[in-house]
């Protein structure tokens, strides 16, 4: 099913929230969201967005606003609910980038890197490790060829599979509570 995208902006959005009762989701990784985000948000990482994406559009309100730290993640889950039949949705443009420097409220917890931080770092240290080592044992420079390759196909398909590895081991979502919050439009 193709789908037409809907972006709203961060100005656009906090007025929106001055006056109506708005349905946000956030698909970042709940390390993320702890870090900063958006009051009034829901936590529900784009892995578990896609598991419980059928339990999500029963309990939607007829329009949602996506969030994660740039637009990409929100795209991908904008393309899973709208699959599901949810139309009414829209991504934030920028996500938390835009909305955090468009000034708007922030709620901070315990700060954590970013996931695409932790890439960069795991990446460049597999690298760097490969390249040095390949002098005592010179098919560790295939290590580094392999990621090399893992973040060139990363940037074609727009995904991460070292990000989605990486935040395997983030806490659950209690998927039960964020729907009995969302509410049932049956």
């Amino acid at each position: 099913m193709t789908t037409t995208s809907r972006s709203i902006d961060a100005v656009t959005l906090r007025e929106r929230l001055e006056t109506q009762d708005v349905r946000l989701l956030d698909v970042r990784t709940p390390a993320e969201y702890e870090t900063a985000h958006v009051p009034g948000s829901w936590n529900v990482p784009l892995a578990q967005l896609r598991e419980h994406r059928d339990e999500l559009t029963r309990h939607l309100v007829d329009e949602a606003v996506l969030i994660c730290r740039s637009g990409a993640r929100a795209r991908q889950a904008e393309q899973t609910l709208a699959g599901a039949g949810l139309p009414g949705l829209q991504v934030l443009e920028g996500g938390m980038t835009a909305w955090e420097a468009s000034g708007a409220p922030v709620n901070r917890g315990r700060q954590t890197w970013e996931l695409e931080r932790q890439v960069r770092l795991v990446a460049g240290g597999l690298v760097a490790t490969s390249v040095a080592g390949s002098t005592l044992a010179p098919r560790m420079k295939w290590l580094a060829g392999a990621v090399g390759t893992g973040l060139v196909v990363a940037a074609l398909t727009n995904t991460c599979a070292m990000g989605a590895a990486l935040s395997r081991g983030a806490r659950d979502i209690d998927m039960p509570e964020v729907l009995a919050a969302l509410g049932d439009r049956r």
